[in-house]
């Protein structure tokens, strides 16, 4: 995973954790705009989500947020 990827990633699961609390549900989707700015990288994220994790549509941001950190 792609540094840039790997901090959005971190940076978005804890804005969402802190705003909404621990139980907060994220999809990929979230690490992006609503525009098709990057496909390379929203490529890379739904790699590692669908088929690196087998991950749900949505899951925990703090699940996200442990599997991107183990890394």
């Amino acid at each position: 995973m792609r540094r840039v990827l790997r901090d959005k990633i971190i940076q978005v699961c804890n804005k969402k954790i802190a705003q909404k609390g621990e139980e907060v549900g994220v999809s990929f989707y979230a690490f992006f705009a609503n525009k098709n700015d990057d496909p390379a990288l929203l490529m890379e994220a739904a790699t590692w989500w669908i088929q690196i994790h087998e991950l749900d549509h949505f899951e925990k941001a703090v699940r996200i947020l442990a599997l991107v950190e183990a890394e």
